[in-house]
């Protein structure tokens, strides 16, 4: 399965959780992109993420990553309130690129509700990786 991480939840539009799916109501889990999405935008040069005490909603629209090649909307994987924003991607956009699943995490929310969520074999399988 390429490099996605076992424990990992994931979210058809390649979104992250680092925890599995059936686990984190009521726990804070942290928030990324797939290495899938991150190949697929290319160089990363800006993200815009929720503010510390947003409230998100599992499945619709919080921010949004831009590249060299586009612009795409990122979505949230689970519902509840941003409880903290990475802001060193925002000093080194690159590192989301370089390290999706590591230093290059978003934000991080207390949930309230887990969304639609895959496994890291049932998004390997829907998006061809290995």
């Amino acid at each position: 399965m390429s490099n996605l991480p076992a424990d990992f939840s994931y979210s058809e539009d390649h979104e992250w959780i680092n925890a599995p799916a059936d686990k984190v109501e009521g726990e804070t889990v942290r928030i990324g992109i797939t290495s899938v999405a991150a190949d697929r935008l290319g160089e990363v040069v800006f993200a815009e993420l929720p503010e510390v005490g947003d409230d998100v909603t599992a499945g619709e629209t919080c921010g949004e990553v831009e590249s060299t090649k586009s612009v795409s909307d990122l979505y949230s994987p689970v519902t509840g309130t941003v409880t903290a924003v990475n802001d060193a991607v925002h000093d080194d956009y690159a590192t989301i690129n370089n390290d999706p699943f590591g230093e290059g995490w978003l934000f991080e929310v207390e949930v309230s509700e887990a969304g639609e969520l895959q496994t890291a074999e049932e998004y390997a399988a829907a998006n061809g990786v290995n």
